[in-house]
């Protein structure tokens, strides 16, 4: 079945489909979507290739679809890399842009990018905040 008639059937019903209030935007929280909006570039139910970036306990985790996979096969269709938490910012950035760069999917690159450097900022661990100082007649006193 192609990706275009799929993204036809799933597009108004499916249990992915997250609906704010009449008039708000449609979001998705299926597998694969990078963004987590509702639209066809971005489903990683319609799309046969699909980048899935999530964060783990050692790291940052991102599956991707084999290309010669059956349509068939779903978990052995899959190909999960871990990049751990102290390799650094940079290598897990130039991984992830090396994985669409290679005409995987180069329209993602800017949302995967965005949701590795997101996840990575989430895992660092905040400064402590400094003490305040005392001004004004407190000081004196």
């Amino acid at each position: 079945m192609s990706s275009d008639l799929q993204w036809l059937l799933l597009r108004n019903n499916n249990s992915f489909l997250v609906k704010r209030g009449p008039e708000g935007r449609a979001f998705s929280s299926e597998p694969g979507n990078l963004r987590n909006l509702h639209s066809f570039k971005f489903s990683g139910l319609a799309n046969t290739k699909t980048i899935d970036i999530k964060d783990s306990g050692s790291g940052i985790q991102i599956t991707t679809r084999k290309s010669k996979a059956s349509p068939h096969a779903v978990r052995s269709a899959r190909s999960t890399l871990t990049i751990r938490n102290r390799s650094g910012t940079r290598r897990a950035l130039g991984v992830t842009a090396g994985l669409t760069k290679r005409g995987y999917r180069p329209d993602l690159r800017t949302a995967a990018l965005a949701r590795t450097s997101a996840l990575i900022a989430a895992q660092k661990e905040k400064k402590p905040a400094p003490p305040k100082k005392v001004r004004g007649k407190k000081a004196v006193a």
